[in-house]
C-alpha cells in the first residue's frame, strides 16, 4: 500500500466489489427482514448503488436508535442496510489496507487475527516477562471516557487526510461521518466507527511506543495496559499521556483509570489478569449464570431447542476457555 492513495476510489468501485460487500454484510443475519428484502432485488439496489457512488449523489440514511444493557448501557445506532454495505466496501477496500499496517503490533480491537483473548494473553505473558526482569513492578490501567461519544470528527477526518488523498473518497468518508449533524461522537452500530476508533486512538499509540518509548503496553479500543518498572515512572507516563490526550485528541481518562503494584494483578477484557491466572471476574460470572438460567427457561417453554441454546453460549464457552477456573465450565 503507497504512502497515500490517489485516484483509487473508481478503481474499487465496481458490481463486483459491491456484491461482495453485500455478500459479507449478510452473512449470518439472513433471516432479518432487511436483507430478505435486499436479497430479493440485489442486482438491481447494487446497480443503483454503483450508480449513485459514481455520480457522488450518494446520501447516507438515517438511524434507527436503541438501547443495549450488556455489557453495559449503551445506545446503539443502526444505520439502513443499504448504508451498512457501503461501510463494509470502505473499510474492506480503503481503510484497512491503508492504516492497519501502522497500526502498533499491540492493539487488538477489532481487527483481524487479534481479539480480547489474544490481548490478555499478552497482557499475562507481559507481566511473566516483567516480573523476570524485574521482580516487582507496576501496572498502569487506562480508560477513556465515553470515547465513541468524544471522538472529534475534524480530528479525525485531518488524521485521515495524511494518508488518503483521493477526493471521491473523501468525499464519501464525510458523508459517512456527518451524516448525522454533530462535531463529535460516532455511532456504534457502524461497522465504519470501528476501524476510525482505531485510526484516531493509534496517535496516543505511537506516542507511547515511539515517544515515551514503553516497552510494555496493550491497547483493546479504549481500554490500555502500561506495565513499567517503578510507580515514579507509572505516575510519570499517565502525566504525559493526559496531556497529549487532552491537546491532540481532546478526550480525557475516566476515573476506572489506576496504578496497581504487580501482585494485585490487572482487570482487563473482562477478566482478573495475575502473573500465573486468569480469571473471570464476578460481574462476568452473574452475567454468565444468569445468561444460561435464561435459556434453560426458554428451552422448557419451547421456545428455543438445546442446539439453539448452544449457540447463544459459544460466545460464553471461549471467553471462559482461556481462564484457570473449572466452575464455570461445570455451568455450561
Amino acid at each position: 500500500m503507497p504512502k497515500t492513495i490517489k485516484n483509487s476510489f473508481e478503481q474499487y468501485l465496481t458490481y463486483e466489489k459491491l456484491m461482495e460487500a453485500h455478500k459479507k454484510s449478510r452473512k449470518g443475519k439472513g433471516y432479518k427482514k432487511d436483507i430478505i428484502l435486499f436479497n430479493l432485488k440485489q442486482e438491481e439496489y447494487i446497480m443503483w448503488l454503483y450508480e449513485q457512488l459514481k455520480n457522488k449523489t450518494y446520501k447516507h440514511g438515517g438511524y434507527t436508535t436503541f438501547y443495549v444493557t450488556e455489557p453495559k448501557l449503551r445506545k446503539i445506532e443502526k444505520s439502513r442496510y443499504i448504508d451498512r454495505l457501503v461501510h463494509r466496501w470502505l473499510v474492506d477496500n480503503f481503510l484497512e489496507p491503508a492504516f492497519s499496517t501502522q497500526f502498533i503490533y499491540h492493539s487488538y480491537a477489532c481487527l483481524k487475527n487479534k481479539g480480547m483473548h489474544r490481548a490478555c494473553k499478552y497482557v499475562q505473558e507481559s507481566m511473566k516477562h516483567c516480573k523476570r526482569i524485574w521482580g516487582e513492578y507496576y501496572i498502569l490501567k487506562m480508560d477513556i471516557a465515553k470515547y465513541f461519544d468524544n471522538i472529534d470528527k475534524g480530528i479525525l477526518l485531518g488524521i485521515i487526510k495524511r494518508k488518503i488523498k483521493d477526493k471521491k473518497l473523501l468525499w464519501l468518508i464525510q458523508e459517512i461521518l456527518y451524516a448525522q449533524p454533530r462535531n463529535k461522537g460516532l455511532e456504534i452500530g457502524n461497522y465504519t466507527s470501528q476501524m476510525f476508533a482505531n485510526i484516531y486512538l493509534n496517535e496516543i499509540d505511537q506516542y507511547i511506543k515511539h515517544i515515551l518509548k514503553i516497552k510494555y503496553y496493550c491497547r483493546y479500543l479504549d481500554d490500555s495496559v502500561v506495565m513499567v518498572k517503578t510507580k515514579k515512572e507509572a505516575k510519570e507516563a499517565l502525566e504525559k499521556i493526559k496531556i497529549f490526550l487532552e491537546q491532540n485528541l481532546k478526550l480525557s481518562l475516566n476515573q476506572k483509570t489506576q496504578i496497581f503494584k504487580n501482585k494485585q494483578g490487572v482487570n482487563f477484557c473482562g477478566y482478573k489478569i495475575k502473573e500465573y491466572r486468569l480469571k473471570i471476574r464476578d460481574k462476568g460470572k452473574r452475567k454468565l449464570k444468569k445468561k444460561v438460567k435464561q435459556l434453560k427457561y426458554e428451552i422448557r417453554i419451547g421456545n428455543l431447542t438445546s442446539k439453539e441454546a448452544k449457540k447463544y453460549l459459544a460466545g460464553h464457552l471461549g471467553y471462559i476457555q482461556i481462564a484457570n477456573i473449572c466452575k464455570s465450565r461445570k455451568i455450561l
